[in-house]
């Protein structure tokens, strides 16, 4: 298998409009707020390819310079990415202030208004590079104060290969051994968000009720993203492409490299929105399988108590259960997911297999 190196504008862009990752159109470690300009404006429905850049690589721990650090694992310098090493040259954060992350946005979407729900529909991903980092990082992670071992962070270098008709992540047993692990990719983007109505650009870390940085596993291909829009146009963006990752993300990344993300933004009016789905103050997830409601709280266990009381109002909305049947049933029947417990704010999501309730009428 020949793996293209998508650099910017080569290759396939299937959407209606195509956005680069450039310093103009891009925050570095911050969201987008009320007041941010758009860099791209789309009608709704309408579909945009967007290159993604990983912040792997490029952070100063990494010594800011994507030419040298993957040159340093074997990568040649025509498989670096040219915007990676632009943004790194470019642009400049306060790692004491900022997050990590490279976002990509703010697209306006004619239409959307507050109250409404932005729709995004994840119609294909495709990985630019067939290499990425996994990252564990002193202060982060599920085991902060035990691992690493030593100061500083420690950053492993995963390189991708074909297996039959996918790709593999590749990791050794031992540091210079032979023996490896492979693990299936699935890739996805883990921040996925709206503007926030205030002035103030939020963390790029903690995820929050404008989405953000939600790290939900289940945002592949195919599966759909709603948001309630908190400012007209929405102002949406995205980032943190990931190749792979387990629930939770315990190292504090995953198998984090970049994409190439086609989405489709529709928007969801607010009548509709109540009369599918009720008063959704979220993220929620789509899948073909499930609806996915979350949960998000600094204290892991009052996330899941969110989770679960967005679930049973959902499930109340939209098929009339009674309350004390509804949690009946998620006892029974519903997976109550950790979708990482990394990033400040804890996630959990619900999945709700939507097939349970196929003789259920609609009120």
């Amino acid at each position: 298998m020949t793996f293209e190196i998508l650099q910017p504008g080569r290759g396939d862009q299937p959407g209606d409009h195509y956005l680069p990752t450039t310093p103009d159109t891009v925050l570095w470690g911050r969201l987008p707020c009320a007041v941010d300009a758009p860099v791209l404006r789309i009608a709704a429905g309408e579909t945009v390819t967007i290159d993604t850049v990983s912040h792997e690589g490029i952070l100063e721990d990494q010594g800011k310079d994507p030419l040298a650090y993957f040159g340093s694992h074997g990568v040649d310098e025509a498989s670096v990415l040219q915007d990676a090493v632009m943004i790194a040259a470019s642009l400049s954060r306060d790692p004491a202030a900022d997050g990590p992350h490279i976002v990509t946005g703010p697209i306006f979407v004619e239409g959307a208004e507050p109250g409404d729900l932005l729709k995004i529909t994840v119609e294909r991903l495709v990985p630019r590079v067939p290499y990425g980092v996994i990252s564990n990082r002193h202060g982060k992670g599920a085991l902060v104060g035990v691992l690493p071992r030593r100061e500083g962070s420690v950053s492993v270098f995963t390189p991708v290969e074909a297996r039959g008709t996918g790709l593999v992540g590749v990791l050794p047993v031992r540091r210079g051994g032979e023996r490896v692990v492979e693990f299936p990719l699935a890739p996805f983007l883990g921040t996925m968000g709206v503007a926030v109505a205030s002035p103030e650009r939020p963390h790029s870390v903690p995820p929050g009720l404008h989405g953000g940085n939600i790290d939900i596993k289940l945002l592949v291909e195919g599966s759909v993203l709603f948001l309630p829009v908190q400012v007209p146009g929405a102002l949406a963006y995205v980032g943190d492409p990931h190749f792979a990752q387990g629930d939770g993300e315990v190292a504090l990344t995953a198998l984090e490299a970049s994409l190439r993300a086609t989405l489709r933004f529709d928007v969801v009016p607010r009548p509709e929105a109540i009369a599918q789905f009720g008063e959704v103050v979220g993220p929620l997830v789509r899948t073909d399988e499930y609806l996915v409601p979350t949960g998000l709280d600094p204290d892991l266990g009052e996330a899941m108590r969110k989770c679960v009381r967005a679930a049973i109002d959902l499930i109340s909305a939209r098929w009339g259960m009674d309350e004390h049947l509804a949690y009946a049933y998620l006892s029974a029947a519903t997976d109550f997911d950790i979708s990482q417990v990394v990033d400040v704010v804890c996630g959990i999501h619900a999945r709700i297999r939507e097939a349970d309730f196929a003789g259920v009428d609609r009120d």
